[in-house]
């Protein structure tokens, strides 16, 4: 198969590079200034060689874009429509990236794959967009919703902490937001396994098994690291920011068992895997 991957400069796209290379796969990366996601001319020149396309493109910057929605918009919604429909016409099979932030964080049990989405930000919204987009043009789809990530590919929280840690004597982390640490490299082997295990068409979630709040992410963080600062616990009021932050993150994998692909294992024991690689940078 000749992959493509779109958004090639961030942190999921390098490990997702990687792991295909290690797989041998043709594969071509396309960052911001190789594709205009927003150019459908472009968009379709350039995806029709391909037969796997990963959309890994996104407006990020959740804050940023409570201020910016138009232009997160053109990005996370009709950008993905555009790769989809490009896709669509080149018999190409799209992987969409999309996020937790598409539910409104009220749940108590983790979130279904068809949980009504409910998103409170502008970011979530945009993100909720793009999904709609991709499952109207493009019928041989693979969404795959994540949270929580962290990589050896860019700035992500366990290195901020691991740099705080290094520079306190305490650390103030909330406790009342809860999720699925993830690492990148886990979602870049998981994407690449519903692909060849060709998984039907429809929703996955790409978290680490498992629960945690930031809180408990950066305890385990700073001893495993041997460091002397304490971890205290606070709440959400604390840190108060442009957009809202999802209270509960955590997302149901029914989907991967029914499709018969491995779940990613323990948020605990990943992250434990993962740390050398990721703080090394």
């Amino acid at each position: 198969m000749r992959w493509l991957v779109v958004g090639a400069g961030g942190m999921l796209a390098h490990d997702l590079l990687d792991v295909l290379a290690q797989r041998g796969a043709r594969v071509v990366a396309a960052r911001r200034a190789d594709l205009d996601v927003t150019d459908p001319v472009a968009t379709a020149a350039v995806v029709r060689d391909f037969d796997v396309v990963v959309n890994c493109a996104a407006w990020t910057a959740v804050d940023d874009a409570e201020s910016h929605e138009a232009q997160a918009f053109a990005v996370n919604a009709t950008g993905a429509g555009l790769l989809a429909r490009a896709a669509s016409a080149a018999g190409a099979r799209l992987v969409q990236v999309s996020t937790d932030y598409v539910f409104d964080g009220g749940a108590t049990s983790p979130y279904t794959e068809g949980a009504p989405l409910g998103p409170v930000s502008a970011y979530g919204r945009t993100k909720a967009a793009g999904e709609w987009a991709v499952r109207a043009e493009a019928p041989d789809h693979l969404i795959v919703r994540t949270a929580w990530l962290y990589g050896a590919h860019g700035g992500c929280f366990p290195r901020t902490m691991a740099r705080l840690a290094a520079e306190r004597d305490e650390l103030t982390v909330v406790d009342d937001q809860v999720g699925q640490p993830t690492w990148t490299r886990d979602l870049a082997d998981l994407i690449v396994r519903l692909v060849e295990a060709q998984a039907p068409a429809g929703t996955y979630h790409g978290t680490s098994s498992g629960q945690t709040s930031w809180f408990g992410f950066t305890r385990r963080i700073v001893e495993g690291l041997g460091a002397k600062a304490r971890v205290a616990p606070t709440t959400s009021d604390a840190f108060v920011r442009p957009a809202p932050r999802p209270a509960y993150s955590v997302l149901g994998h029914d989907a991967l068992r029914a499709a018969g692909v491995e779940e990613i294992g323990d948020w605990a024991e990943r992250w434990d895997a993962a740390a050398g690689e990721v703080l090394a940078g």
